[in-house]
C-alpha cells in the first residue's frame, strides 16, 4: 500500500514539474512575441537564404560580392572591428588575394620608437575603421554614430531578413510622419525614421564577376557577407556536426553491445547462502 502511494506521489510530482516547465516556457514565448508585436515597425518577410538550412553552407560567390558592396558602399561609415584579413584566407579568398586586399588598406600604427605612422595592412590587421572614435563618427553623421557591422546579422531580430528588408525598404514618408533633414523614412527601422539615407541603387557598383548589380542583388550579397562575418566558421561547424552525426550510429552500436556484454553476465548471476552443517544460525 505504501509503495503504491509513494509511486503515485512521485508521478504527481513529475507531472507538476512538467506542467510548470511548460507554463514557464509558454510565458517566456508569449512575452517575447508580445514585445515584438508592440514595436511600431514592419516585420521583415522571410527569404530562402542558401545558408539557412540545417546542413546548408554559404554561397561563397555571394559572400565575395557582398564584400565588394561593403568595401565600396558601407566601409565609408561602418567599421568591422572583429574581422581581420586573415579571416578571408581559404574561405572567400586565397592567401595571395587576402594579402593584396590588406595591402590596399592604410593602417595607423606605431614604429619601433612608439611614433604614430601609417603603413600598408597585413593579414593580422582588422578591417580599418573609417573614423578615429565614436564622437568623430557621430559628428560626421548628424549626431548618430554608425554601428559596427561585425555582428549585426546576429544582433538584430530577423537577422539576414531584417538587413535585406532595411536596405531595400526606403519609401516616401506617409502623412503625419516628420522626417528631419539628413534622415530618411524606412518602415523596417524602429520608429520609422533612420539616420542612414538610402545607400544601394541599381548599378550603383560594378561586380568583378560581371553579375548585374541591381539593388536587391547588392542587398542580398551584403546581407550574406554580414552573416558570414558574424559566423566565419559557420560552414566548418556544420561540417563537423555532419561528421559527428554520421559517426553516432557506430558509437551507439558499440556502446549497446558493450553494455549487453557486461550486464548479461552481471544480471544472470545468482548468489545463494547455505548454512554450514552443524552450525545453527544465531538466535535473537
Amino acid at each position: 500500500m505504501q509503495r503504491a502511494v509513494a509511486a503515485g506521489t512521485k508521478k504527481l510530482a513529475i507531472g507538476a514539474g512538467i506542467a510548470a516547465a511548460a507554463g514557464a516556457g509558454g510565458l517566456v514565448y508569449a512575452l517575447e512575441k508580445s514585445v515584438y508585436a508592440s514595436d511600431h515597425v514592419v516585420h521583415p518577410y522571410h527569404l530562402p537564404w542558401s545558408h539557412s538550412g540545417t546542413f546548408s553552407s554559404f554561397d561563397i560567390a555571394s559572400v565575395r560580392r557582398g564584400y565588394e558592396v561593403y568595401k565600396q558602399v558601407c566601409a565609408a561609415c561602418h567599421s568591422m572591428k572583429f574581422i581581420h584579413y586573415r579571416h578571408f584566407v581559404d574561405t572567400i579568398m586565397t592567401e595571395e588575394e587576402a594579402k593584396a586586399e590588406a595591402a590596399e588598406a592604410t593602417i595607423n600604427g606605431l614604429n619601433d620608437r612608439g611614433q604614430s605612422i601609417q603603413r600598408p595592412g597585413i593579414l593580422t590587421d582588422s578591417l580599418p575603421n573609417p573614423y578615429p572614435n565614436k564622437k568623430a563618427a557621430a559628428a560626421a553623421n548628424n549626431g548618430a554614430a554608425p554601428p559596427d557591422l561585425s555582428l549585426m546579422s546576429l544582433a538584430r531580430h530577423g537577422g539576414d531578413d531584417y538587413i535585406f528588408a532595411l536596405l531595400t525598404g526606403y519609401f516616401e514618408a506617409p502623412a503625419g510622419v516628420k522626417v528631419d533633414e539628413g534622415k530618411a523614412y524606412n518602415p523596417y527601422f524602429p520608429g520609422g525614421v533612420i539616420s542612414m539615407p538610402q545607400q544601394l541603387f541599381d548599378e550603383g557598383i560594378e561586380y568583378k564577376d560581371g553579375t548585374p548589380a541591381s539593388q536587391s542583388q547588392q542587398a542580398k550579397d551584403v546581407s550574406a557577407f554580414m552573416h558570414w562575418c558574424a559566423e566565419p566558421f559557420h560552414d566548418t561547424r556544420k561540417q563537423w556536426a555532419l561528421k559527428i552525426a554520421a559517426f553516432i550510429p557506430f558509437v551507439a552500436v558499440v556502446l549497446i553491445y558493450g553494455k549487453r556484454h557486461i550486464w548479461t553476465f552481471t544480471k544472470s548471476q545468482k548468489f545463494a547462502w547455505k548454512p554450514v552443517k552443524g552450525r545453527e544460525p544465531p538466535k535473537h
